[in-house]
């Protein structure tokens, strides 16, 4: 549970979403992950750090009135996992991922952490002595630490520079002070539930939110396949095939469905967990379900949420800095890993549009592309636009020069390493 707990806290930490709900939909899809994946796979299920552009995209200040609109397109970008499972059920999984090579994904997830990267300067700029602190921490843990301290480099990241924080007065625990030991993680009102019985649904801000946030789903779907084929690799077991990539990828969708109905993170499959089943050699699921019921356990409690939400911005700052980092850099491993060919000019055209449009647009002074629809306008964020045209372009471009050196299953076919989920940044730093 620790070892998935820095990363799963820090989602909502960074987006002004429920820690409580998100501790208690992260054990609850866990025990359904485990309940629809036959009980065999040892994975936890915490907050997917892939969608956290979606949330800046139509909530950027964490606003609570808009949150609920992001975790609707949430959900309805839960939805294509579930049509991935049917696909794959139906049709096999390698004839339905060469619609979504790396060459496509591997720029998505680069575009993701570079959108978010200014977001994380300015909560350093809050205070750069205790930002530094968190980096130096998390860097440290990571390349020198030993046994579970090399686990949790986030974990370690955050307490060290809290406690910095603290002693240089930096942390208000008035809130913590006044809040309860006992308490439901979850209120109506900042649920998707909510929204539409509040009689006040904006539907144009609501289609800007769907739109705008699954094609997010699309790179967090290939990185989920990955990070089931790490956990094949570390147990020695088969989990692609028995029980099957069409039910791990069922179990992660509604996961985050349900979740993002009631106001908590899209669920992922964790790549902390595959660290943890290589440091203890333990890979009885049982265990990872005990992890869930703890953290079902601890989302009853308003003053741990508390503690976390006293949070300085300066350490979020440095531990975000270095997260956001980490996922470009995935994407940059998911091309290596992959062997794509940047010599063949239809990866280099794929890649380049979707990186100036996701970024060029982002940065923008409109921040996305506005298209008037009768009385309602939607908004296309830079992401949005550049997923799209990577897809349709790796769809209608020739595919005689791309040479698919690699599986489209990363650690299907072939013995190279395997892409791993979008949330290992946090075990890699």
């Amino acid at each position: 549970m620790f070892a998935m707990f820095g990363a799963t806290i820090l989602v909502p930490v960074l987006t002004g979403l429920s820690v409580q709900a998100t501790l208690l939909f992260a054990g609850i899809g866990t025990l359904l992950f485990h309940f629809l994946s036959k009980g065999k796979v040892p994975a936890f299920l915490g907050s997917s750090f892939a969608f956290i552009a979606g949330y800046a995209a139509i909530a950027p200040n964490g606003e609570a009135e808009l949150l609920p609109y992001a975790c609707l397109g949430v959900a309805c970008a839960g939805l294509l996992y579930l049509v991935l499972s049917a696909l794959f059920k139906v049709f096999g999984a390698n004839r339905v991922m060469r619609y979504f090579p790396p060459v496509v994904t591997g720029p998505i997830v680069i575009c993701i952490g570079l959108i978010l990267a200014s977001s994380a300067i300015a909560n350093c700029s809050t205070n750069w002595l205790v930002a530094v602190i968190a980096i130096a921490v998390i860097i440290v843990c990571n390349i020198w630490g030993r046994g579970m301290i090399k686990i949790i480099p986030i974990l370690m990241g955050v307490i060290v520079a809290y406690v910095c924080a603290a002693l240089l007065g930096e942390v208000d625990f008035s809130g913590v002070a006044a809040a309860p030991w006992i308490g439901l993680p979850v209120l109506w009102d900042n649920t998707v539930f909510g929204l539409f019985t509040s009689g006040s649904m904006d539907s144009g801000l609501a289609i800007t939110a769907i739109i705008t946030i699954m094609p997010i789903a699309l790179a967090t779907m290939i990185e989920h396949i990955g990070d089931i084929s790490a956990i094949s690799s570390t147990c020695n077991r088969n989990y692609i095939a028995e029980p099957g990539l069409h039910r791990t990828l069922l179990g992660d969708g509604l996961a985050t469905i349900i979740a993002s109905l009631f106001g908590a993170p899209a669920n992922t499959t964790y790549g902390e967990n595959t660290g943890v089943l290589a440091l203890t050699r333990v890979f009885d699921p049982r265990v990872v379900r005990i992890a869930a019921i703890f953290a079902i356990v601890f989302s009853f409690c308003p003053k741990f949420a508390a503690v976390i939400g006293a949070m300085p911005a300066s350490v979020i700052g440095g531990v975000s800095l270095v997260l956001y980092g980490m996922i470009s850099a995935v994407g940059v491993r998911n091309l290596i890993e992959n062997h794509v060919d940047f010599t063949v000019s239809r990866n280099i055209l794929i890649a380049a549009i979707i990186l100036v449009l996701s970024i060029g647009i982002a940065y923008s002074t409109a921040g996305a592309i506005v298209i008037p629809a009768g009385d309602i306008s939607i908004s296309l964020s830079g992401l949005a636009v550049g997923s799209l045209a990577g897809i349709i372009l790796n769809i209608i471009l020739p595919f005689k020069e791309y040479s698919q050196a690699a599986s489209p299953l990363p650690g299907v076919s072939k013995a190279a390493p395997p892409v791993k989920e979008i949330s290992d940044e946090s075990q890699d730093e």
